[in-house]
């Protein structure tokens, strides 16, 4: 599996993963609260479209909707019992997403979506013990696997343990793993977990992921924070991955809105690229249209980040630094910043609030 990965990343250069799920499934009639996993049983043509969509944009890799596609999670909603079906047949649409494709059908990967399990480990005074949380993943990871997915891609997570027990899974169900954490307030996730402490983390492991990384999060400038330091630790064997929040959230009109511009997410990718990320999407509020926009910048040879360059090309080959992602995806978390180039004023005009994520 991990050749078959990096084989593409070698053929295509940069790959281009999806973006949103259930953010993109709120346009088309999904209510707040509901599952999006159920989408795949009761409307699986909207599930198709929107691959469809995504594969239109020029993504390489789709992820099937089956973030929360595992039975602590459907527990929630009284569906523990269709874990099999739902994964299963998400994988299958996402196949024939993918066959629909009157070009190149055979150009794209399948990543199968898997999502934390949103309870607590007894090691921190939880309930949910490593050997559950292992079965958990596991029934999900073969039923994704009997559904015909490349590869697990294993998301959101926030603490060690549950990476752990996710990889576990993967392992026993003799699937490839890209895995990614969600960095919040001050380039830690949930449970307090740095960048650097996961990339440690992982090198101690005697079976690796195919691919690490960051995804969710805040938004473009916090997401490029947590690129450049795992970069800086990573092993070469081991491909880097960034799905970054379209911008944060607002609440406008009963209904959710992002901040994140094509515009901006094309800077957002082509920063990923100059950093060395092997593969770039977008996670909350990514729409088709961000993903198009990261597409054109990342097979660009030169950065032209939009028509009239107003960044110019003297931005080009420079270092990403945290000066550079401030000017050009915006301000990141006030604590990651040296004041020595920051104004203070302009730190509170951007900082950044922490928001749940969807």
């Amino acid at each position: 599996m991990k050749n078959l990965l990096r084989n593409y990343r070698t053929k295509h250069g940069v790959l281009i993963a999806d973006g949103a799920t259930g953010t993109n499934y709120f346009s088309k009639g999904l209510e707040t609260g509901d599952p999006p996993e159920l989408w795949n049983l009761v409307k699986p043509d909207n599930v198709i479209d929107l691959h469809k969509e995504f594969i239109k944009a020029g993504a390489n890799i789709i992820l099937t909707n089956t973030f929360g596609a595992n039975s602590s999670r459907l527990k929630i909603h009284n569906c523990e019992e269709k874990v099999k079906s739902i994964n299963i047949k998400a994988a299958t649409l996402a196949k024939k997403a993918i066959n629909l494709n009157s070009v190149n059908h055979n150009e794209n990967l399948i990543g199968g979506s898997v999502g934390p399990t949103g309870e607590l480990f007894q090691s921190i005074g939880g309930n949910l013990s490593f050997d559950e949380a292992v079965r958990i993943f596991f029934e999900q990871a073969i039923n994704l696997k009997e559904g015909g997915v490349d590869f697990l891609w294993i998301e959101t997570l926030s603490s060690l343990e549950e990476v752990d027990a996710a990889m576990h899974a993967s392992e026993k169900a003799e699937l490839g793993a890209v895995v990614t954490m969600s960095f919040d307030t001050s380039k830690r996730t949930m449970m307090g977990v740095t960048p650097e402490e996961f990339l440690k983390f992982i090198g101690k492991r005697k079976i690796k992921p195919i691919g690490i990384g960051a995804n969710c999060g805040v938004g473009p400038p916090e997401l490029l924070l947590s690129m450049k330091e795992m970069k800086e630790h990573l092993e070469e064997d081991i491909l880097l991955v960034a799905k970054g929040n379209c911008g944060i959230p607002e609440y406008k009109d009963g209904e959710i809105h992002y901040k994140g511009t094509e515009e901006i997410m094309a800077k957002y990718a082509g920063l990923c690229k100059e950093l060395g990320v092997d593969i770039v999407g977008g996670c909350c509020g990514t729409t088709p249209s961000h993903i198009k926009a990261i597409k054109k910048i990342v097979t660009s040879k030169t950065f032209d980040y939009q028509s009239n360059d107003t960044l110019g090309k003297s931005s080009i080959h420079k270092e990403v630094s945290v000066e550079r992602i401030s000017n050009e995806v915006g301000v990141p978390w006030e604590s990651s910043f040296s004041n020595d180039f920051t104004p203070k004023s302009q730190l509170r005009r951007t900082s950044r609030r922490r928001v749940r994520r969807i």
